[in-house]
């Protein structure tokens, strides 16, 4: 086994498709998880060159147990998720995302480890002044939630860490949806939120407008993307958006969970979230250049996967 992986935050939605990804390749894949968010479940049934330590990524009793070991890549991609749950406690969500990348990027830096990949998000952007709302990678940062603030805060200091040495990645998430997450978390993840509450009735709660959008990404497309990021020397020190390119509004998701699932749904509107962006989607010129990504998987494909998924759960 000639490289070794690190993923923090490893038995959640993101992090255990990665792991299952990677599983069968020619790696040790060492996992982090405190499980207050990821479920064992994720990640049960792995074999032997995979190996899980329960614990908080930032504390170094658990850092120092894997102190000894020479890491290829770390893929960071613990922390808390929601924009609307970073206002419950934004202590907590300073600690959960800021403090652990800062604690992660300074092992990674006293440790030589060839490669750090954060995973960020869109909500770093916030509302754009583009009148499409079409973000680029350089378009102007003004998060609305202390979720993106504190993934932006990462973003900058791990710049400051690539000057020190460190080479760095940064993935800004767009709306990842699909097989495996959380479907009992009602205030991350719009297409999981619907169809949790579809599992129940055919009534849909709907925070906000209908004419609100999102870029939205499957899973298997993002996991792609995390391991083409580790292995392409062309990714060092830049910052991606993952993102498909297709703006498609709530409107249009709630049509499409009706056409797949065959239910005549019934909406009822609510007020919106706090920090919630209102639209924001992103062409994804940069990965298709760096990484050759040539396609993705459709919305409707993907809902489709996802819902088959959830049936034979």
């Amino acid at each position: 086994m000639n490289k070794k992986y690190l993923i923090t935050g490893g038995a959640g939605f993101i992090g255990s498709r990665l792991v299952h990804y990677l599983k069968n390749k020619n790696y040790k894949i060492y996992i982090i998880d405190d499980l207050s968010t990821g479920q064992r479940n994720n990640i049960k049934n792995l074999p032997k060159n995979v190996t899980f330590i329960k614990g908080d990524c930032s504390n170094p009793k658990i850092l120092d147990k894997i102190k000894k070991i020479k890491f290829d890549t770390i893929f960071h991609l613990a922390g808390q998720s929601s924009g609307e749950i970073s206002f419950d406690s934004p202590t907590n969500d300073l600690n959960r995302n800021l403090l652990s990348t800062v604690k992660l990027a300074e092992f990674s830096i006293k440790n030589k480890v060839r490669k750090f990949i954060y995973a960020s998000s869109m909500s770093v952007y916030g509302n754009l002044n583009d009148k499409d709302s079409l973000a680029n990678e350089k378009s102007e940062c003004n998060p609305l939630s202390f979720y993106g603030i504190s993934k932006l805060s990462s973003e900058r200091y791990l710049k400051t860490f690539s000057k020190l040495g460190l080479n760095t990645t940064i993935l800004r998430f767009f709306n990842v949806y699909g097989p495996n997450q959380n479907l009992k978390n009602l205030r991350q993840g719009m297409i999981s939120i619907y169809l949790a509450q579809l599992l129940k009735s055919n009534k849909v709660i709907i925070k906000g407008s209908l004419k609100r959008f999102r870029d939205f990404i499957f899973i298997d497309d993002v996991v792609k993307i995390l391991f083409l990021s580790s292995i392409k020397k062309n990714t060092k020190n830049k910052t991606y958006n993952i993102s498909t390119g297709n703006k498609t509004t709530v409107k249009k998701i709630i049509s499409l969970i009706s056409e797949i699932t065959k239910k005549k749904l019934i909406i009822k509107l609510s007020k919106s979230t706090p920090g919630d962006q209102f639209g924001i989607y992103a062409k994804p010129y940069l990965i298709k250049k760096d990484l050759k990504i040539k396609k993705f998987v459709s919305l409707k494909d993907g809902i489709k996967k996802m819902i088959q998924s959830i049936e034979y759960d």
